[in-house]
């Protein structure tokens, strides 16, 4: 049994039920609606932000409509976001499949998408979940401010270790973050357990995002992802950031020149990640990827154990330990 379907196994009845009502909730009258909606629900990955609710919530208590709710909001949020990232990026492709602006163009790319928004709103509204609403919208509020932030650095190539963390936390830590203090409010969790749940995910987050950096200079073949990918896109990663602050003035110079110039020069690129290996950029970045993982698991040793703890361990374990 490989460790995703392990973790999923005090959860699996749920996400089951849940994958039946998420689609509920994306129905519409409008045919063309349905048949699009119909194909990003066939496009799931690996259900990482529906684990994360369930198995709060049962760590915090006994899972409930209010959980079920609480997992399809963040979902429809998460893939509106996604829907839109895709028209913004000119992407043709996620997760191996066609992206909705492939197949459909931007216009209807970007109306689906503030469907699927206002689908999540009105789901909370209907069944006065105010408390979730206000965890996922000030995620999506992070989640809008980091990427602005990250584009907003990356043209002066001026990010500190410090700015990073504050891109991630909040790019990709506030969506973990919500899915798990969401879980622990649909079940009526005291509001130290929701802060800690929250703070809880967001230390998974940014191992996780850590995680994700690393892969840039990892092998293709192993990884599924092109060396050098974050560098082609001038963003600039905790390795980079480590080389760069660990280098003299004329070494920063070729290293900015390298992001900045010839960023699709596969050669200069690999001379990049061989100077960011040698200078110890890797090896710190994974040390501070551990050092966050360590902290999210000290925090979820707080709580009782119970298998959904234990499931919530293997899956902080698994973010930091994937190989995609």
């Amino acid at each position: 049994m490989s460790l995703l379907k392990e973790i999923k196994v005090p959860v699996e009845d749920h996400i089951r039920e849940f994958e039946k009502k998420f689609r509920e909730s994306m129905q519409s009258k409008v045919p063309l609606l349905d048949l699009i909606t119909g194909y990003l629900v066939k496009r799931k990955g690996k259900q990482i932000r529906p684990l994360f609710v369930f198995l709060s919530a049962q760590t915090c208590g006994e899972v409930n409509q209010a959980t079920y709710r609480a997992a399809s909001l963040i979902e429809l949020l998460h893939t509106a976001t996604l829907v839109h990232d895709d028209v913004v990026d000119d992407s043709n492709e996620r997760r191996g499949f066609f992206s909705l602006n492939a197949l459909w163009k931007n216009k209807i790319s970007v109306l689906v998408g503030d469907f699927l928004l206002s689908k999540g709103l009105l789901l909370s509204l209907d069944n006065n979940d105010f408390d979730l609403l206000r965890i996922v919208s000030n995620a999506t509020r992070e989640m809008s401010e980091g990427e602005l932030l990250q584009i907003e650095k990356a043209r002066r190539l001026d990010i500190s270790e410090e700015i990073y963390f504050e891109i991630i936390r909040k790019k990709t830590a506030s969506l973990i973050a919500s899915c798990c203090a969401c879980g622990a409010t649909s079940v009526g969790a005291s509001a130290e357990s929701i802060n800690k749940f929250h703070r809880f995910g967001e230390l998974t987050g940014i191992a996780f995002q850590i995680k994700d950096d690393l892969f840039d200079y990892g092998k293709s073949l192993e990884t599924g992802k092109p060396n050098g990918l974050d560098i082609k896109e001038k963003k600039m990663t905790l390795p980079l950031i480590y080389l760069l602050s660990n280098s003299s003035w004329i070494e920063k110079r070729h290293i900015i020149n390298i992001v900045k110039n010839h960023s699709n020069d596969p050669g200069k690129v690999n001379v990049l990640i061989q100077m960011v290996n040698e200078k110890g950029g890797i090896a710190y970045a994974e040390n501070k990827m551990l050092e966050y993982r360590e902290l999210a698991l000290q925090l979820l040793n707080e709580f009782p154990e119970s298998n959904s703890r234990e499931a919530l361990e293997k899956l902080v374990i698994f973010t930091t330990e994937r190989k995609n």
